[in-house]
């Protein structure tokens, strides 16, 4: 689907999508009545309502399908950045164990790294063009101070060890989005599920060609199922990208302030 509908607010897409179903069902059922004469009007007649139930069906398990893919993938969206959050929160709170020049340090490095992913990843992810090829070098260059740690005791041992643990979960949860925002429903599913509803629509307009006004009253029924379907789907097909995108939001309330809090 194109990436313009999909970047609309829900009520423009809904407008949109079912406009365009609208138009799609108007058309189907314009052409079923003009060829419903004579032989063709005896044919589409003599076709079995008994075949109705198992196109639905059909159509039914592959919005359920669909569905089931991108509420995976929007939960996962949301864990990934909610692991990456509690992760960072935790370096923050760990760094303490290091009072001074090394704590500031590791909270301005985790503070660029927050503003990065929501000034710079965020709209890549958006526009899928996040990539994985450069290491955030934010976290990166957290991740060598703490290495480089010399600690005096044995709480700053733990410390430390707990810090390198919560760096690489960040990374690890940063890796998992960034995969995450590549995700989307390809076009094959997409013309699959659309096949499907204009077949079930074309049989509904020969089994009822008989009837005009209960055809236009039918039509319209499942018409606008369809819509729903496709607004549901669609809506939700991109983790990091519409009006329903994932947030930074849980980044943005983990960000340290700048310096060293006093004590």
């Amino acid at each position: 689907m194109s990436d313009w509908i999909l970047n609309l607010p829900v009520l423009w897409m809904s407008v949109v999508i079912l406009a365009a179903i609208y138009v799609a069902t108007a058309g189907i059922y314009l052409l079923v009545t003009k060829l419903a004469v004579q032989e063709r009007a005896r044919a589409f007649k003599a076709i079995s309502p008994g075949m109705l139930p198992p196109l639905s069906v059909v159509f039914a398990l592959l919005v359920g399908f669909l569905a089931a893919q991108v509420w995976s993938d929007a939960d996962r969206a949301h864990s990934a950045v909610n692991r990456e959050a509690s992760a960072l929160r935790a370096v923050v709170i760990l760094a303490g164990a290091f009072p001074g020049e090394t704590e500031g340090r590791v909270r301005d490095l985790v503070r660029g790294h927050i503003q990065d992913a929501v000034n710079d990843e965020w709209p890549a992810m958006s526009r899928h063009a996040a990539t994985l090829t450069l290491i955030p070098p934010r976290l990166a260059d957290s991740l060598t101070l703490v290495l480089a740690l010399d600690p005096k005791s044995a709480g700053q041992q733990v410390a430390q060890r707990e810090l390198v643990q919560s760096i690489e979960t960040a990374l690890d949860a940063r890796r998992q989005r960034i995969i995450l925002s590549e995700s989307s429903i390809n076009w094959v599913k997409w013309v699959v599920l659309l096949v499907q509803a204009a077949l079930t629509l074309l049989a509904v307009a020969m089994v009822h060609s008989d009837n005009r006004a209960a055809n236009r009253i039918i039509l319209g029924i499942f018409a606008t199922g369809v819509g729903v379907a496709v607004v549901l789907i669609a809506s939700n097909s991109r983790p990091f990208s519409g009006e329903l995108a994932v947030t930074p939001t849980v980044l943005l309330q983990v960000m340290p302030e700048a310096g060293v809090p006093s004590r």
